[in-house]
């Protein structure tokens, strides 16, 4: 699957300016000992592998002995996030601390350990997160975390800078608790430990209003400025067919669509007996097309998110299955309960009533802003009073994760020069 970064829709999010000039030519060494350090190549125009070694030494004192304790500080917290502190090189900084180290050989140790965390706060320990179907942004440009450690440095804010790149949430914070009260039971730590990497994952600003699907929770939540506006019963993509981790921004009200049905399930034999037009398009190939009515399977009402999962919010001719408890069950599209009163919300109602009256007529209703629209894949989260109940894990990604995390914990943290 590709990528689709609508996070630039210009109507949803502010334009965001980069550092300046001057703050990234003085991250640049710092840049430069990131690529080499995590195993990546520099970009164009950056210092070579061989040139980084001797970075440190062009940033004469900018470590000091207060600022490395600092950051050793921060490691040694970092336990408490479900991360490895020797993954940082806490031992060897602290020999360097104690042994009253300074100049280009505390510097390269430091610079290596503090962008290391600083990229695993801000964007998460796993690199490779669309091996786990995760196809949102990472919240974080590592140009910018090098100019940021730059700036904490000269401002003497390292500890404060490093701890405000993680999540800033509620559900965050009650998942740290519960990671640190469920001590000795292994397996439930393990769950709450992959739960805080995926929230690292996430932007840092989700928006004011938006819409928020937890895949293993088959629920929608319609949250504004914090407060949950109302929530929805949900079904979401089966084991086989299983729904994407998106950022997608809801953009219209569908009122009786039609359906294009997918190759996939064409192919699959989706189509069989169920009234469909076959349609031959320009290339060669055959799609199918249901007419709008009531037993379309989008059933009376699509809310469309442009994206190339042709994933989408809409309803179902067949009401039973908000009953079950298990709804894993559709082929990767989101069957909303009482979709009438989302898409009412989202809307505001002007004219859809009279839309939907008549079944055999699709009309769009544009919204005057686009709404962001999250599907996540959260296995435990936090209730409102702060309890954490873990939910389901229907596609079995837990285990995946945690062997990647565990991949990734053990690879050992090489500094530039060493």
């Amino acid at each position: 699957m590709s990528r689709n970064d609508t996070r630039s829709d210009p109507a949803a999010r502010p334009r965001r300016r980069g550092p300046g000039l001057g703050r990234l030519l003085t991250a640049l060494p710092l840049l430069a000992v990131a690529c080499f350090t995590f195993g990546g190549s520099a970009p164009a125009g950056m210092p070579s592998p061989e040139s980084v070694a001797a970075a440190p030494d062009r940033m004469p004192g900018r470590w000091s002995l207060g600022s490395a304790r600092d950051l050793l500080a921060v490691i040694e917290d970092s336990a408490e996030e479900g991360l490895n502190p020797s993954d940082y090189n806490a031992d060897a900084l602290r020999a360097a601390i104690e042994a009253r180290r300074k100049g280009p050989a505390l510097d390269a140790l430091a610079t290596a350990s503090a962008l290391r965390i600083a990229h695993d706060y801000a964007n998460g320990r796993i690199d490779d997160k669309a091996a786990l179907d995760w196809h949102i942004a990472p919240p974080a440009d590592p140009n910018r975390i090098a100019a940021g450690l730059a700036e904490a440095l000269d401002r003497d804010r390292l500890g404060p800078w490093l701890r405000g790149l993680l999540p800033d949430n509620d559900q965050y914070r009650a998942l740290r608790a519960a990671y640190a009260d469920a001590r000795g039971d292994e397996a439930l730590r393990g769950r709450l430990r992959a739960n805080l990497e995926r929230w690292r994952w996430m932007p840092r600003d989700l928006g004011d209003r938006y819409i928020y699907v937890n895949i293993p929770g088959y629920r929608l939540s319609v949250i504004n400025n914090g407060i949950e506006e109302a929530s929805y019963n949900v079904v979401v993509g089966a084991p086989r067919t299983p729904t994407p981790q998106l950022e997608l921004y809801a953009q219209s009200i569908v009122a009786n669509p039609g359906w294009t049905v997918p190759h996939s399930i064409v192919k699959a034999g989706g189509t069989r007996g169920k009234g469909f037009r076959w349609i031959r398009n320009p290339d060669g190939s055959v799609s199918a097309w249901q007419a709008p009515g009531p037993t379309n399977a989008l059933g009376r009402i699509k809310i469309d998110m442009p994206n190339p999962h042709a994933i989408y919010l809409h309803d179902t001719p067949n009401r039973a299955v908000f009953a079950r408890e298990n709804r894993a069950l559709s082929h990767g599209c989101i069957r909303v309960e009482n979709i009438e009163e989302l898409a009412a919300m989202l809307q505001g109602g002007d004219g859809l009533d009279a839309a939907l009256a008549d079944p055999g007529k699709t009309k769009v209703f544009q919204l005057e802003r686009s709404v962001p629209v999250y599907l996540v894949y959260f296995t435990a989260q936090a209730d409102p009073d702060g309890t954490v109940r873990p939910l389901g894990d229907p596609y079995g990604r837990d285990k995946a994760l945690l062997a990647k995390l565990g991949a990734a914990m053990e690879g050992k943290l090489q500094v530039a020069g060493r």
